[in-house]
C-alpha cells in the first residue's frame, strides 16, 4: 500500500510510506532522498515501541552523521547523534511531525519525519502494528 503526497501545485512530496508484512518503510523520493543520502529507511513492526504526532525542534549539538542540515530554514534531513542515540529526520518546515520511537532497530532510536496529514498516518502505522 503506498501513500502519495501532493504540495500545493500539483507537486510531489518527496516522501512516501509503505507498508509490508514486516514493517513500515519511510520512502523517501528525489531532492529529499539525495539530501538524506538515504532512499528508504525500513522499520520492523515489532521495534516500533510508539507512534505519535507532534513538533520537534532539532538540538544545535546534534552530529549529523550523515545528511543534510540547515537549521536557519528549518531543514533536517538524514542520520543525527544525540545523547548517544541515533535519530532519522526528515523535515522542511515547522510543522507537526510524525515521530516514531524504536527499541531494538539495527540503528535508530527515533524516526521523525514531515508528511501530509500526519495524524492519519500515524492512526495507519498504528493500525498495522495491532493488526501484526
Amino acid at each position: 500500500m503506498a501513500f502519495y503526497f501532493m504540495r500545493e501545485g500539483g507537486e510531489i512530496m518527496g516522501k512516501e510510506i509503505l507498508f509490508d508484512n514486516e514493517g513500515v518503510i519511510l520512502k523517501l523520493n528525489g531532492v529529499t532522498g539525495l539530501l538524506a543520502l538515504k532512499l528508504k529507511l525500513k522499520m520492523p513492526y515489532n521495534t516500533i515501541k510508539s507512534v505519535y504526532v507532534d513538533y520537534f525542534d532539532a538540538p544545535q549539538w546534534m552530529l549529523r552523521m550523515p545528511g543534510t542540515s540547515i537549521s536557519s530554514l528549518n531543514i533536517f534531513e538524514g542520520s543525527f547523534k544525540y545523547a548517544d542515540e541515533w535519530y532519522f529526520l526528515s523535515y522542511e518546515n515547522r510543522v507537526p511531525l510524525v515521530m516514531i520511537e524504536l527499541e531494538g532497530h539495527e540503528k535508530y532510536k527515533y524516526v521523525f519525519f514531515e508528511i501530509d496529514d500526519p495524524t492519519k498516518i500515524a492512526a495507519d502505522i498504528r493500525k498495522h502494528i495491532k493488526n501484526f
